[in-house]
Order: C-alpha cells, then structure tokens, then sequence
C-alpha cells in the first residue's frame, strides 16, 4: 500500500493534468441540448416531475463494490440494452422534468457512453446540464479505469441558468482515500416555464456510507439551498436521492443489513461492524436527517407518508434479499420536495421497473 501511494504521489506530481477532477465551491454546470429538438409545450396546467437513481445504465448486475457482484465493467451492448430500457420508461411515463442521480458521462466501465446526451437524444428532452461528483482519470481498484459520475436535470423547457454547489468531504478517511474519492454536490438550475419566469429545480445525491456527520451535513446544506431560494420568493421543485429514511420509519442499521455473505467490506480491521456504515453511532441507526423537510410548513412532499412502513413507499432495493413474493424494496430513500402551495398530486413510486436499478423512480404532478 506505501509503495503504491508513492507510486500515485510521483504520477501526481510529474503529470500536466491530475488524477482526479476538483472543484470550487459554487461554478457553473455543464449544458446539454438534444440533437434534434421537439416543440416546447406552451401551456402547463400540470407538470410532471420525476426523479430516479438510474445506477449508472448498470440495471441489476451485480457489480463489484456496489452489490454481492463481481462486475467492474460493461460491454457496449450491455450499456445500450439497459439505456434503451430507461429511455423506453420515460418515454412511457412522459415526465417534464427529470432529475437523476448516478448518471455516467465518459466512464470506463460503462463504455464510455455520454449517458446525459443519449436520454436527450432519444427522448423528447430538450435540455439538460450535469455536475459531476467523481471525475477521476484512473481509479485502480479492480479495473475500474476512467470514472465520470453526477447529477443531472433533464427538461423540455431551456435551462438558463445551473451551477453546481459543492457538498463537503467525508473526514473520517485517510488522505489517500479521500483524494480518489466522491465529491458530492448539489445541482440547481433555473428554467424558463410558462407558469413562472422565477422556477428552479434541485437535485442532490447526499452522502451514503459516511461514519462521521458527513451526511448531516449535505442534508443542511440542502435545506440552505432550498430555504434561500424560497425566502427570495422563488418556486422550486427539488430531489434526489437523500441516503436517508423518512420520520418515523424503523431505525435500521442498513451496513448490517446489506452485507453480502462471506464479504468483510462492512467491517473493520479487528473484525468488528462498521468500516463503512450508516450515521454516527451505527447501532442505533439513522435519526429523523429529512424531519425538517415534512416538518416545515413551506416545504410539501410529493407522498406525504401517512406510514412510514408501508411497502408501497420504498425506493431502494438491496442485493441480498431472498427475492419473493415481489419483495424488491425495504426502504425509503428517494424523495421529491415543492415549495408550491398546492404542493403536488398523484405521487407515486414506480416500483415495478425493479429490474432497471437498485432505485425505483419517484413521480408527481406540480398543481400550479
């Protein structure tokens, strides 16, 4: 490992361009256009909003790191294949705006295919800006090679502005793991609808496998984001995928519950729980992080969760479960907020593309 970091220090130091992508605290987003463009609708008398961790067009291989899998890279065709069959979802549940996490867009392991562009170019999306959270040239483990991963907005109308907000850094790894590793962010833009010249829309992908107060942090600095633009008098629909399950919902400690069989990659090296974990003090589990989102009179989720247990609500499907019955989901960690007073209708989880992604994709109608 020590002559493998000073192998990295020296390829760091002598190389014109470094190993891993950076960034400011606030700079501006990468835009996209679709190829061809389709007429924009001109009158909206009910939008609709979705959002999705798509896992990288990976679907449901069991990949190394991510699931009880080996895979590190996809062919070609495998990309396409799943690409095409999120492009067939959205274009059967047709929604205005698109917000989605775990999207490639020049990444080894998914064949180098800009992810953001293929959506725009085989949906009826106009638009679209992205922001990274894990640019690196070369990331050695297992192969993985070239990785480009982030956030990004997809929608109809233009998007006139986007900038992308750093998120902070775990601090509870060492430098070297630190230097690889992701750089999450939030993704907000600004697009120009007929129902008002002041609407933004804001993605996140909070933190997952922090032992530190990493994850509260990117939820506060969430709600900054949000609570800013609705003292300015601005509308936003805002979410993603916030790593953390609803008020009131049992208190799992998920490294335990997620770990595959005869893995040791959830636990340290004296071969206790907990290398990479849930919150804080893992054996309690996570406290209420998204609270102040259902709490706070302005904000209105698009499924108001009346039973924070009931099956029908989850998002996140596990790699070890005992698949049956239909039994994908376990947990709540996908959301969609408005600040809209009418706030939104017809909320639903599309938990029936279970074979798409790890995530089931989260919609709901904006009542303007």
């Amino acid at each position: 490992m020590k002559q493998f970091a000073a192998y990295l220090a020296v390829v760091i130091l002598l190389s014109c361009r470094p190993l891993v992508t950076t960034f400011d605290e606030i700079q501006d987003a990468v835009k996209f256009t679709a190829t061809s463009k389709t007429d924009e609708p001109t009158l909206v008398d009910n939008l609709k909003v979705m959002t999705w961790n798509i896992r990288f067009g990976a679907a449901r291989i069991p990949w190394f790191g991510d699931s009880c899998g080996d895979r590190v890279l996809m062919t070609e065709s495998d990309v396409i294949a799943n690409m095409d069959s999120i492009v067939l979802f959205i274009n059967t549940e047709l929604p205005d705006i698109l917000l989605i996490q775990e999207i490639d867009m020049s990444s080894k392991r998914s064949a180098y295919m800009n992810q953001v562009q293929y959506i725009l170019d085989n949906t009826y999306f106009n638009y679209g800006v992205y922001a990274s959270m894990w640019g690196a040239e070369i990331i050695p483990s297992g192969g993985l090679g070239k990785v480009d991963v982030g956030n990004a907005i997809l929608s109809r109308w233009e998007i006139t502005d986007a900038e992308r907000i750093k998120l902070p850094l775990r601090t509870d790894q060492d430098a070297l793991i630190q230097y690889f590793y992701l750089r999450r962010n939030i993704l907000k833009a600004k697009i120009v609808l007929p129902i008002s010249e002041d609407f933004y829309v804001v993605d996140i992908h909070a933190t997952a496998f922090a032992t530190d107060d990493t994850k509260q942090k990117h939820i506060d600095k969430y709600k900054e984001v949000l609570d800013e633009l609705n003292d300015q008098g601005a509308i936003f629909v805002t979410g993603g995928d916030l790593n953390s399950i609803p008020p009131g919902a049992d208190s799992i400690d998920f490294c335990i519950e997620d770990m595959c069989s005869e893995e040791s990659f959830h636990t340290d090296t004296d071969g206790g729980p907990h290398r990479e974990g849930s919150y804080f003090n893992n054996f309690v589990g996570e406290p209420d992080l998204v609270k102040p989102f259902y709490d706070f009179d302005a904000y209105h989720p698009a499924i108001n969760l009346s039973s924070t247990k009931d099956p029908i609500h989850f998002t996140h499907s596990p790699w070890n479960t005992n698949y049956t019955n239909n039994n994908y989901w376990d947990r709540k960690l996908d959301y969609l907020f408005t600040n809209l007073p009418e706030g939104f209708s017809n909320g639903t989880t599309h938990q029936e593309v279970h074979q798409l992604s790890d995530h089931a994709p989260v919609s709901a109608t904006l009542n303007p």
